[in-house]
C-alpha cells in the first residue's frame, strides 16, 4: 500500500466481508429500509444560521496514536450536546481509531442532536449499517471512491433520509463532489496520505464549491482565531476532533472557540 488511507480502506473491505458473514447485505438493507425515512436532520443542523460545530468522539488516530486513554464516549457526547454542538461525529473504525459501531448506537440513542458515522465507507453495507445504528449521516471520502461509487452511495443515503458528508482534499476531488451533486462537502485540511495539516486548504477550495452547498472545514481547527477566519471565508461548519478530545472541560473549550464569532 502506498499510503495509510489505502491501507485503512483495504482493511475496511475485509472488515465488511467479515460482518456480512454474520448479517448479510440483504438482511441489513431490509432492516434499514424498514425504518422510518429520515428527514436529513444532519444537513438541517448545519444549515442553521451561524457557524455550526461538529464535535468528534475519537479515542485514537493513526497519526497521534491513543488520544484518550480514558474514553467515556457517552459522557463526552453528552458534554458536546450540553456545550451547544450542532452534531456529533463518532469514529467506528476499530483498528487505527479504536472505534466501535456500538459507540454510535449508544450515543445516537442518548443525545438529541444528529450523529455522523465517521468511517471509511467502501461498501453500501456500511451505509445501511449506519442507518440501523441510528446515524443521521455518513462520511464518504472521495479519495477511496470512484465517481460512480460516490454517486451510488449518495443515492442510497437519499433513499434512507440520511445525509452524506462528502470529504475532499484537492481540486479534482472537490469538482467530483460537485458533479455528483453533494449537498454537504467537507474539506480535510489534513492530507490523509501524509498526515500533514494545511489550515488554508479549505480556504483555497472554497471558491470551487457552490454557495448553496454546506461547506465544512475539517482538521487543524484549534483557536477562536481559526474559527473567525473560517467564518469570514463563508465556511458553514467545522469538524473538530483532537483539540476537543484533549480539552478537559469540553463545554468551556467550545465556548472559548466561539468567542470571536
Amino acid at each position: 500500500m502506498s499510503n495509510i488511507l489505502e491501507t485503512i480502506a483495504e482493511a475496511t473491505k475485509l472488515r465488511v466481508a467479515e460482518a456480512k458473514k454474520t448479517v448479510s447485505l440483504d438482511e441489513v438493507k431490509a432492516k434499514a429500509l424498514s425504518m422510518p425515512v429520515g428527514d436529513f436532520v444532519f444537513e438541517k443542523a448545519l444549515r442553521a444560521k451561524g457557524m455550526s460545530f461538529i464535535c468528534e468522539c475519537k479515542k485514537a488516530s493513526p497519526s497521534k496514536g491513543i488520544i484518550a486513554e480514558d474514553f467515556p464516549y457517552l459522557q463526552i457526547a453528552k458534554d458536546y450536546e450540553k456545550a451547544g454542538a450542532s452534531a456529533i461525529s463518532v469514529l467506528t473504525e476499530p483498528q487505527w481509531f479504536k472505534g466501535e459501531l456500538s459507540y454510535l448506537s449508544e450515543i445516537a440513542a442518548n443525545v438529541n442532536i444528529p450523529c455522523l458515522r465517521k468511517d471509511f465507507t467502501v461498501d453500501e453495507y456500511m451505509i445501511y449499517e449506519a442507518k440501523v445504528a441510528g446515524a443521521a449521516a455518513v462520511l464518504l471520502i472521495c479519495s477511496i471512491l470512484t465517481e460512480e461509487q460516490l454517486s451510488t452511495y449518495m443515492g442510497i443515503c437519499d433513499t434512507l433520509g440520511i445525509s452524506a458528508l462528502v470529504e475532499v482534499h484537492d481540486e479534482d476531488e472537490a469538482n467530483m463532489a460537485v458533479r455528483c451533486g453533494a449537498r454537504i462537502i467537507g474539506v480535510n485540511n489534513r492530507d490523509l496520505k501524509t498526515f500533514t495539516v494545511d489550515p488554508t486548504n479549505c480556504l483555497r477550495l472554497r471558491k470551487i464549491i457552490p454557495d448553496n452547498v454546506v461547506f465544512v472545514g475539517e482538521s487543524g481547527v484549534k483557536t477562536p482565531e481559526d474559527i473567525k477566519t473560517l467564518e469570514d471565508n463563508k465556511v458553514d461548519a467545522v469538524l473538530i476532533g483532537e483539540s476537543m478530545m484533549r480539552a478537559d472541560d469540553k463545554v468551556a473549550f467550545l465556548s472559548h472557540l466561539k468567542e470571536l464569532i
